[in-house]
């Protein structure tokens, strides 16, 4: 039986924040919302919580897991990133990107693409994840709360209650967020290729 959390979008209330992270330090899955749709986290060195959001999401080794990070420094702990990179990845942080960029030995093995050895990460422009990132002091593993056989993300925090409350460990209803996903750019060639449309401007990429 999941926890359910109201949490102010633009004010989140320290108290709240900091049992919900210490759920996700015992190995939680938490469904939080962010500035595109809400989000499947969990803490990204916990073998198990990893296991269990890719069961939730019916997606396997081979799809993209996406890490948030607090800033581009802590983007660059975890992905290789070129001069070029980090000017393109400055002028579009935060917000709406998840990027493709090559992981780092500090990302799990089991994190990153098996074959390209690759992870999706992205800056959240979003209070109540931003705290969230603040108080666990590090980056969180996510993906886009989309359920098997579906098209849409969910976006209501007593519909996601009600759908998976046997199956997270806590909902966190911060108010309904955009419906678009990130728009997805992989970096990792000598251009970004845009991968998927979503609520950021590919303009920014020159495409």
């Amino acid at each position: 039986m999941s926890q359910f959390f109201q949490i102010h979008p633009e004010n989140p209330q320290l108290r709240l924040i900091k049992q919900a992270v210490q759920i996700v330090g015992q190995g939680g899955i938490v469904a939080i919302p962010t500035d595109s749709c809400y989000a499947l986290v969990c803490h990204l060195d916990d073998k198990d919580a990893v296991s269990r959001l890719r069961r939730i999401r019916g997606v396997d080794e081979k799809h993209h897991l996406t890490l948030l990070c607090r800033d581009l420094s802590e983007i660059a702990l975890y992905a290789k990133v070129d001069n070029k990179q980090y000017r393109l990845l400055k002028a579009a942080t935060p917000g709406p990107y998840t990027f493709i960029l090559e992981a780092t030995k500090e990302v799990p093995r089991r994190l990153s693409h098996p074959s390209r050895k690759t992870i999706g990460l992205r800056v959240p422009e979003h209070q109540i994840t931003h705290a969230l990132l603040e108080e666990l002091g590090q980056a969180l593993l996510a993906t886009t709360l989309i359920l098997p056989g579906e098209d849409a993300a969910l976006n209501d925090a007593e519909e996601i209650r009600e759908r998976l409350e046997k199956q997270l460990d806590l909902v966190i209803d911060g108010g309904a967020c955009s419906l678009s996903p990130t728009t997805v750019i992989d970096m990792t060639a000598a251009e970004p290729e845009l991968i998927r449309l979503g609520g950021g401007d590919p303009a920014l990429f020159g495409l």
